[in-house]
């Protein structure tokens, strides 16, 4: 699904300062008016996320995106699979756009659906029964599609519990895809034993574990990650303690085992943004999520000291590709008629990728991962 080629920008796009290019994305979005509207991620840099209409995680910006109901385009301005989301979600008549082709996910890359259909099928033949499969909002629209139409659901990090609940209640474990340490942290906190929850890597032979490892479980992971939260160790936290007492730890549930079990507080990027929000001036936060999230906040809330939990910039590089050029020039494209980087899922897709969506929008809350344990599903 990811495409491949990508125009270059001409030297007239290239050739400006940042400021010119700030004045023209000003004008351009002026003459384009209501006829679109520019979603950005948290994750996105400043010079780009000045210029957005709505802004949020990845559930709330699909959400924002099916509500669009007068917008001819909708630029968005995050990466591959949040693009395919929208477009799933908006109607026919409709343009979803990312500004530069070659923003992708590295986690969502590491689910291939040919790997995915072979570990469902293997898994049927040694007697797994019972399987609701889940998806993580980080995966491609195939995959999306696969889970839609075998009865599963899509999550997000901030839903991932209710969600889980929603599969417990319709089968005996989940297939929970491709983001290993956000299935494995909320399953923790759910009262799942580490010893129910077995990896499954496409790498090896009938996914690495045993047969009785697989029927016996509640929750099968398969082998993803994110490579941004996975630059957190536990060793950040100790140093951090060390050095400074009354710091807090706030860590996102990408984040490996071992860094949310020594975290104080663990959730979703709104709910990372709500905890901040609402904590005292003069607090102390160490924050494990990507770097431009954890800058964005520190500028708000200078009366707290808030700082990245590894002490480099934990950036998405992906991410990081839509930059003010490649808006400009989607956005003068539009205004002299020509949609460029429409993102367009095929309707064989859309159909059971919609069927995954709307499961999961049909769920109300937005709840965190706590590390208490609760009652075994």
């Amino acid at each position: 699904m990811n495409p491949t080629t990508y125009t270059p920008l001409p030297e007239s796009i290239t050739a400006l300062s940042p400021e010119q290019m700030r004045i023209r994305i000003i004008e351009a979005k002026r003459k384009l008016g209501s006829e679109v509207v520019l979603l950005g991620h948290h994750y996105q840099a400043d010079e780009v996320i000045c210029h957005a209409d709505a802004t949020g995680d990845s559930f709330k910006l699909a959400q924002h995106a099916a509500a669009q109901k007068d917008a001819r385009y909708v630029v968005f301005c995050g990466v591959h699979f949040m693009a395919e989301s929208a477009d799933i979600l908006t109607d026919e008549d409709q343009s979803v756009i990312l500004p530069d082709m070659g923003a992708g996910c590295s986690m969502a890359d590491m689910a291939e659906i040919d790997d995915v259909e072979d570990a469902w099928e293997i898994l049927e033949e040694m007697g797994v029964d019972e399987i609701i499969p889940i998806t993580y909002m980080n995966s491609t629209a195939a995959i999306k599609d696969f889970v839609g139409r075998r009865g599963g659901i899509v999550c997000t990090s901030g839903n991932a519990v209710k969600v889980l609940e929603w599969a417990f209640a319709r089968g005996k474990r989940a297939f929970f895809l491709p983001d290993q340490h956000l299935a494995r942290n909320t399953g923790h906190a759910m009262g799942i034993p580490l010893d129910a929850m077995p990896l499954w890597s496409p790498y090896a032979t009938q996914g690495g574990a045993s047969i009785e490892d697989y029927r016996r479980s509640r929750i099968i992971l398969w082998q993803g990650h994110c490579s941004v939260h996975m630059k957190f160790t536990a060793d950040h936290v100790r140093r951090l303690r060390a050095a400074h007492p009354e710091i807090r730890i706030l860590a996102h549930p990408e984040c490996s085992f071992d860094v949310v079990q020594a975290a104080d507080e663990v959730g979703s990027t709104e709910y990372i943004r709500r905890v901040i929000r609402e904590s005292p001036p003069g607090s102390e936060w160490a924050i494990g999520t990507e770097y431009h999230l954890v800058h964005r906040l520190a500028q708000d809330y200078p009366d707290r000291s808030i700082v990245s939990l590894s002490g480099i910039q934990c950036a998405c590089s992906t991410m990081y590709r839509i930059d003010p050029s490649n808006l400009l020039w989607v956005l003068e494209n539009l205004v002299e008629g020509r949609v460029v980087n429409r993102i367009r899922v095929p309707d064989d897709i859309a159909e059971g990728a919609m069927l995954a969506l709307e499961r999961m929008l049909a769920l109300k809350g937005d709840g965190a991962v706590v590390k208490k344990q609760v009652a075994q599903c």
